[in-house]
């Protein structure tokens, strides 16, 4: 066996790959946060719509959207790996459990975890699966006056059961046709159980960024007493504060102001 392959199988091999996946869902969380903030936009759904079709026809973010479901699957499985070998490793548990310096959030990652994953699992299928795999979900078509930049949005038909998307100009006049994926966001967070269900799993994001992102740069290593200090800041407060409570606004706003 290579050396490179027994470092990838040990324990610290298995912590690294979750490391660098972890780090890598982190950077996504941003991008996706921001692209989602569009919804709060006042304008039909354009802004979201138009950046969703970007996400599903642009090759390049399709490669990475597909890079990004791969390191979700490893970092799950990795997890449910290393949680086994610890619990195979002291397989009694103490008669008295002595107070640990540790937080609630690390003692407790493989249930964030879980319901990360679970929560996940349903809202792929609500929304990517929906929009990309089925015809449940209905199009929407934005006319823009290019002189005077006013834009009026109307549902739309497509006469081809293939069609996707199209953007044309007519008389001065763009014409977008987009899948209306903003509809569909409009339908589901006005269920409460939907929103409660994402709430939930914004605070179990919290709790699992708040100990995950710190983690992840000692698991590599990257240590020291002059930038420790930031990856704790960026950890808490971007990571396990701002991001939460960015995506657990959306629901909460849509339910009490879209319906």
């Amino acid at each position: 066996m290579s050396e490179f392959k027994q470092t990838f199988n040990s324990s610290l091999g298995k912590k690294l790959i979750m490391a660098l996946t972890g780090l890598f869902l982190c950077t996504f969380l941003i991008v996706h946060l921001g692209g989602n903030l569009l919804l709060f936009n006042n304008d039909n759904g354009y802004s979201f719509n138009v950046y969703a079709n970007f996400l599903t026809h642009f090759p390049p973010i399709e490669v990475i959207a597909y890079i990004l479901y791969i390191s979700i699957l490893v970092h799950a499985l990795y997890a449910t790996i290393l949680t086994i070998q610890n619990r195979r490793a002291r397989p009694v548990s103490y008669a008295s459990r002595p107070k640990s310096p540790t937080s609630w959030s690390s003692q407790n990652m493989g249930l964030l975890g879980s319901i990360l994953f679970l929560f996940l699992v349903i809202h792929m299928s609500d929304f990517w699966y929906k929009y990309k795999y089925t015809d449940t979900i209905g199009f929407k078509e934005y006319r823009t006056d290019l002189s005077s930049g006013k834009t009026t949005a109307a549902d739309f038909k497509p006469e081809a059961a293939d069609f996707e998307h199209s953007v044309s100009t007519e008389n001065n006049v763009e014409i977008v046709r987009v899948k209306n994926i903003h509809a569909k966001v409009s339908e589901s967070f006005s269920n409460i159980w939907y929103v409660i269900i994402y709430v939930i799993a914004m605070g179990a994001l919290a709790f699992h960024l708040l100990h995950g992102f710190q983690s992840a740069f000692r698991t590599m290593g990257w240590v020291h007493r002059k930038y420790t200090p930031v990856v704790y800041f960026i950890g808490t407060w971007l990571f396990a504060v701002i991001i939460p409570l960015g995506f657990a606004a959306m629901p909460i706003v849509y339910f009490f102001t879209k319906q």
